[in-house]
């Protein structure tokens, strides 16, 4: 039985969100294993720019940023057709740009669940609908979109959120049936509770919503619903993702890959 390959070295990797947090964690990873990254995200351009010499510098790839706006199609496109151009090839999509707002559904701002629908799962769209012809042309391509826990169970005061990570699974399940003779597969990696600058702010918007404190939140709203009680790490969602953009991912497609601690087991 051969090791998984983590070798990927000459493929380009396109990670969207991946700035800071969780998207950043991953492109680390992916650099580390040999690919290229383009990084896209928000951010202090000093910081940014840190993150992709550092890239650079410590795995010898080449990482380049990109500032398309998830809520702006024409951006998203040229985010992905400008990839193909300067690299020649797409090998990689990471689809893991999101935002949060916590409130009851009757005090939710319109303008809010919008954004939150543009960005957690249209932008996803918009992304791959271009980058799927470049993968066909190249007859191989990995597509992984990062949900949530919440895209299989809903969580109160969430209902832009849940509602976008549920459309994230249904989008997964589509454009794998589509590609699956292409050589593409398309798969979810979906977290529990991570312990990013988004659920850090989480947990001041949810103690508000909820009249307790930030330290019930966490021990009572978060990590209760995490049977091992403690945060997801970034080391455990990168060996998921490696897993499916590996060869040995070939034959996974469509899936949700929980890394949840057992939340979706009770």
């Amino acid at each position: 039985m051969s090791a998984l390959k983590l070798d990927l070295s000459g493929q380009v990797a396109v990670i969207t969100g991946s700035t800071s947090g969780i998207g950043a964690a991953l492109a680390e990873g992916l650099a580390k294993s040999g690919a290229d990254i383009v990084l896209n995200g928000l951010g202090d351009e000093g910081e940014i720019e840190a993150l992709r010499k550092r890239l650079e510098t410590d795995h010898g790839v080449t990482a380049v940023y990109h500032p398309a706006n998830m809520l702006e199609p024409a951006e998203i496109e040229d985010l992905v057709t400008s990839t193909a151009q300067r690299f020649g090839r797409l090998d990689i999509l990471v689809n893991n740009a999101g935002i949060q707002h916590v409130a009851r559904i009757e005090d939710l701002p319109a303008a809010s669940w919008d954004r939150i629908i543009a960005v957690n799962l249209t932008s996803c769209f918009h992304t791959i609908r271009h980058a799927v012809p470049v993968m066909r042309r190249a007859g191989r391509g990995r597509i992984v979109n990062i949900a949530s826990a919440h895209g299989h169970a809903a969580s109160p005061f969430k209902s832009a959120y849940v509602a976008a990570k549920h459309g994230v699974i249904g989008l997964t399940k589509t454009v794998a049936l589509e590609l699956a003779e292409a050589g593409i597969t398309c798969n979810a990696i979906c977290p529990g509770y991570v312990k990013t600058p988004l659920v850090e702010n989480q947990i001041g918007d949810t103690a508000r919503a909820r009249g307790i404190s930030e330290e019930e939140v966490v021990r009572t709203v978060m990590l209760a619903a995490q049977p091992t009680k403690k945060f997801v790490t970034y080391d455990e969602l990168m060996g998921a993702l490696l897993y499916l953009v590996s060869d040995q991912g070939a034959s996974t497609n469509g899936s949700s890959i929980l890394v949840e601690g057992g939340w979706m087991a009770q």
